[in-house]
């Protein structure tokens, strides 16, 4: 079922995926990577033999037309001078890790280029955005994303594995959301590769899955746990 309550048309007619239920902390600290600005969505991880046109077709709530970090997707540190610096953030779509062959199943595997890559939150707006709309992110270089718990909305999530396009991710009440390949949520229970962007360790959890997308409302809400 839905949310309890009435909406108007306004979160659903927003480019926005994030939507605010109970906010933690608004994060504008970080600086945002060139590349947040302009990789692809998905970043190019789709695995060999695999169509990354069948993925957009069966994901289209991924705004595919759009360069840059999502809104709604993860964002990660970037302690390593060749993926960006000090106080730099962004999404997995940085050159030494996006498409690598050493990636496994949906979620990815240890690298040492990843070391210290680890999500802090999700970001609440597009980077770049979309034509004609207002970009703050460009003229500012910062995209605030929330951090330190809050319950949320969010209609990026991957429905589709990105280790087999066409294989729906299976969501169920409980279960624990973590960042795909892509840098957007999945279920880990719904996943393969228990591995992140970091140091080789298990995937790190974002949240608790509290309400699945049905007919009546495609977002999952969630209680974040980062």
């Amino acid at each position: 079922m839905a949310m309890l309550g009435q909406a108007s048309g306004g979160f659903t007619e927003s480019s926005s995926s994030l939507r605010l239920l109970h906010v933690g902390v608004r994060n504008s600290t970080g600086v945002l990577a060139d590349d947040a600005f302009t990789q692809t969505n998905p970043v190019g991880t789709i695995l060999a033999g695999q169509s990354a046109a069948t993925y957009a077709t069966n994901s289209p709530q991924v705004a595919t037309s759009v360069l840059g970090v999502l809104s709604g997707s993860v964002a990660f540190t970037r302690p390593q001078t060749a993926e960006g610096g000090n106080n730099e953030i962004g999404g997995l779509g940085f050159a030494t890790v996006s498409g690598v062959a050493t990636v496994v199943g949906d979620l990815r595997a240890g690298q040492t280029n990843c070391v210290g890559v680890r999500p802090i939150g999700i970001f609440i707006n597009h980077a770049a955005g979309y034509s004609f709309e207002n970009t703050p992110a460009l003229a500012s270089s910062k995209s605030p994303y929330v951090s330190a718990q809050g319950t949320y909305a969010n209609s990026l999530f991957e429905t589709v594995r990105p280790s087999s396009v066409s294989t729906n991710v299976t969501y169920l009440v409980g279960n624990t959301l973590v960042s795909s390949i892509n840098g957007f949520l999945i279920s880990l229970e719904g996943s393969t590769a228990a591995s992140d962007c970091y140091n080789g360790a298990s995937a790190e959890t974002i949240g608790i899955l509290k309400m699945v997308s049905d007919s009546a409302q495609d977002e999952i809400m969630y209680d974040q746990r980062i």
